[in-house]
């Protein structure tokens, strides 16, 4: 227990202080509007879904197999990703749309090129290239661990 705790603890005037401290706190918290944030999620997450969709049905016109289509597809949208980004609009996208902006892979190029930016200052090596997966590592690391395994089932069992 730490020594601001033990305090607390001790000193009952201080323990009703802190009581009333918690309480204050919760009753001021601004309260979420779920209703709100849920249907601004929907509606950015929606909307990057269709432009991708739009971009997919143009790759398709254009006599590409899906396979194809769909791989030039999310490398134009993380490069918008990245470049919205880049120009601070991806953020006041996020502000507005909460999950929404984060889920597609629009989100995956924002938490790859935000820290970049951030620690650029710093150097290429050290600042930059250090710090490009900061947030999106973990994610890398997890889907392809999560991949071998697959596979690994997949090969065993024949599926």
């Amino acid at each position: 227990m730490s020594r601001l705790a033990q305090s607390v603890s001790s000193d009952p005037v201080r323990v009703q202080n802190q009581m009333d401290f918690d309480y204050v706190v919760t009753e001021m918290r601004p309260k979420p509007n779920l209703l709100q944030n849920l249907l601004r999620a929907y509606l950015v997450g929606g909307a990057i879904c269709m432009g991708a969709q739009a971009i997919m049905n143009f790759m398709l016109s254009l006599g590409l197999n899906q396979t194809q289509a769909g791989g030039r597809t999310a490398v134009i949208l993380i490069f918008i990703g990245a470049l919205l980004t880049g120009l601070g609009v991806y953020d006041q996208l996020a502000r507005f749309g909460g999950a929404g902006s984060a889920v597609p892979i629009t989100g995956f190029a924002n938490t790859v090129v935000a820290p970049a930016m951030e620690f650029s200052r710093e150097g290429y090596v050290l600042g930059m290239s250090a710090q490009l997966f900061t947030i999106s590592g973990p994610v890398l690391v997890y889907g392809v661990l999560s991949a071998v395994i697959s596979a690994g089932i997949k090969h065993m069992f024949g599926f």
